[in-house]
């Protein structure tokens, strides 16, 4: 199994997400962290781009992705997510956890998180 990894920490964007009107009228906050399971032999060996999977490709593609989505529920955004990240090659699991800060009365925040591999 391989032991490799990239951590996308504390990526804030945010979405219309939620299923209350009032959550439909506005875009929130949500905080994403990935581990996304790989092999860096190829571009640890070469020192070339092209041989290692292009996290900042990635984390635009996470942003833009969550912007332009409208989901009602966290899980769906977060398959939707999942599934992207999968379709980049090189690209074997991905664990991603999705907070919303604004979902909690009491909590500093409420999540989900899951796992997804090819």
């Amino acid at each position: 199994m391989k032991k490799d990894r990239i951590l996308i920490r504390d990526l804030a964007t945010e979405a219309v997400i939620g299923t209350l009107p009032e959550e439909r009228l506005a875009a929130q906050p949500l905080i994403l962290n990935l581990e996304i399971v790989t092999d860096f032999r190829a571009a640890g060996a070469s020192d070339d781009l092209l041989d290692a999977v292009d996290y900042s490709q990635i984390e635009r593609t996470v942003d833009k992705l969550v912007r332009q989505s409208q989901y009602f529920l966290l899980e769906s955004l977060g398959e939707a997510i999942c599934r992207a990240i999968l379709e980049t090659p090189g690209v074997d699991s991905v664990t991603l956890r999705i907070d919303k800060p604004g979902a909690a009365r009491i909590a500093r925040t409420i999540g989900i998180e899951m796992e997804r591999s090819r």
